[in-house]
């Protein structure tokens, strides 16, 4: 006897499987411009690499004899995968069965998808399309009702994985309940411009709880979620946003035990870019583009920006410098001057965390006028937020430095300095406890007022103390390491590198952050 007609059943369970909600089903996703699970999981991971884990988990039907009549597949599918011949676990909603709602062998499979990362210590990725729980999950009242009582919290797991390994998340369709959660517990997030919302509810709740009617867009659209920190980016389509989740996972290693790998840079490290002399305008009230800056000096085509439209007059990116990954903090003087909103805080602090979690050196660009002022200002709590993200930096673990390219004033500034940091300020640096033309305007009000030229006098007292706060003065203390010419950022960032490099060994594992405001 042979065990054939066994073997020939698995084959029909996972060929079952493999069709997910059937044709129909499918075509119906197509239409709607998004891809099934199976081919998200094809175009993320490296090609043939992926072992899915419950491959014939489901629910059969049998006739009298046993045999096999139809079988309805888990609408969750996870299992390891490589990404750039790295391994990761990948996740995801099943849309074409059940629009995503865990039937009971998806729900098992989805909270599986962490524990397997927990497992073997990798880099999770989520690819999330469906809702939550529904009240008609439990029909009747025969069985249990609940989880046992020993049974440990469902979210445990997803809250380990982020001290662990880097997870990202992409929304890649209607994202409610339970998976929206999930894509807030990320380290990245990206939502698809046309196809993806996240809801904490969707619109027919919505309506019967607060009497409001939107549609799932106006509800939770990436315009929405880009602009409140949930979603760090936004891509044009899905194949955009697999892209994304590729190239943030390049920067990072695979866990806190391990340092994130250095890539071969063709970019000379002595490399130096005249534009950088002239970038910064000699009128104080100029703006100009720090992002350009970023680009000059770090290796070229490695910048990854996140949170892009979320606390805007704070950068936050990924990029290498020779060749080694590193987290890039900047002022954009182009939203508030620069100034640091109760947003651009947070986001701020978040992304400390991150580079400390990850062991990255944490590079800084300064153009800070301070904290943001005014009424709308002192209604978000911005002197919680701010002090949130200056206990981050001077407590962060990982190597800082720090470039002062324009101004750094107030106690904002001291989110930028980190201990130990090596610390270059350019010729246009300004440095102080505030900013000339806000402490003219306080210190030497009375007399501005009673001036036969108030503008004059305003005039004078701003360059006369404009001078002072020249770095020159501070470059002859030692209040810096250098003052330098801003073309040679690049090559003296390079050596840096060098410097800390064999110092990076010693921060592998955990991370712990103290109580922070």
């Amino acid at each position: 006897m042979s065990w054939e007609k066994e073997v020939e059943e698995l084959a029909r369970i996972k060929q079952k499987a493999k069709e997910q909600g059937g044709k129909d089903a499918v075509d119906a996703q197509h239409a709607k411009g998004r891809l099934s699970i199976r081919e998200r999981i094809d175009c993320l991971l490296d090609p043939g690499s992926f072992q899915e884990h419950g491959k014939m988990a489901g629910a059969s039907e049998r006739d009298d004899k046993g045999s096999l009549t139809d079988f309805s597949p888990a609408n969750y599918v996870t299992g390891l995968g490589k990404i750039n011949a790295r391994t990761v676990a990948v996740g995801g909603e099943d849309f074409t069965l059940k629009g995503g709602s865990p039937n009971a062998a998806g729900l098992r499979k989805s909270v599986y998808a962490e524990e397997l990362a927990l497992q073997y210590k990798v880099p999770l990725v989520r690819m999330l399309e469906g809702g939550g729980g529904s009240v008609t999950s439990n029909k009747g009242n025969s069985g249990p009702v609940g989880s046992p009582v020993y049974e440990k919290p469902r979210f445990q797991s997803i809250a380990k994985i982020m001290s662990v390994a880097p997870v990202a998340s992409a929304a890649l369709g209607p994202v409610a309940g339970f998976p929206a959660a999930r894509f807030a517990a990320s380290h990245f997030s990206v939502m698809t411009k046309e196809t993806a919302q996240i809801l904490i509810a969707g619109p027919a709740l919505v309506s019967r709880a607060l009497d409001t009617n939107l549609t799932k867009e106006e509800l939770g659209g990436p315009h929405i979620h880009g602009k409140n920190g949930v979603c760090a980016s936004i891509a044009k389509n899905e194949e955009e946003a697999l892209s994304q989740i590729r190239s943030f996972l390049s920067y990072l290693p695979s866990n806190v035990w391990q340092l994130s790998k250095k890539a071969v840079s063709d970019d000379p490290v002595d490399r130096c870019d005249d534009k950088l002399l002239s970038i910064v305008p000699k009128n104080r009230r100029q703006p100009f583009d720090m992002r350009k800056i970023i680009k000059s000096v770090m290796d070229k085509g490695t910048v990854f920006e996140m949170h892009k439209s979320f606390g805007p007059s704070l950068i936050t990116c990924f990029a290498r410098l020779n060749g080694r990954a590193v987290g890039v903090i900047g002022n954009d003087c182009r939203f508030y001057a620069g100034a640091m909103g109760a947003n651009a805080a947070e986001k701020t602090r978040k992304f400390i965390e991150l580079c400390d979690l990850f062991h990255l050196p944490v590079v800084n660009f300064v153009d800070e006028p301070g904290f943001m002022i005014g009424p709308e200002s002192e209604k978000a709590g911005t002197i919680r937020y701010g002090t949130s993200a200056v206990a981050a930096a001077v407590m962060s673990v990982v190597p800082w430095a720090t470039v002062i390219v324009k101004k750094a004033f107030g106690v904002a500034a001291a989110a930028h300095f980190s201990e130990n940091g090596y610390v270059l300020a350019w010729p246009s640096a300004e440095m102080g406890a505030l900013p000339v033309e806000g402490g003219v305007a306080v210190a030497f009000r009375k007399q501005i007022a009673e001036a036969d030229d108030p503008d004059a006098m305003r005039a004078r007292l701003e360059g006369e103390l404009a001078a002072k706060q020249s770095p020159f003065p501070r470059g002859e203390s030692f209040s810096v390491h250098d003052v330098i010419d801003p073309r040679e950022t690049r090559p003296l960032l390079c050596q840096w590198m060098d410097w800390i490099e064999p110092g990076l060994e010693d921060l592998k594992g955990p991370v712990t952050f103290g109580f922070r405001p």
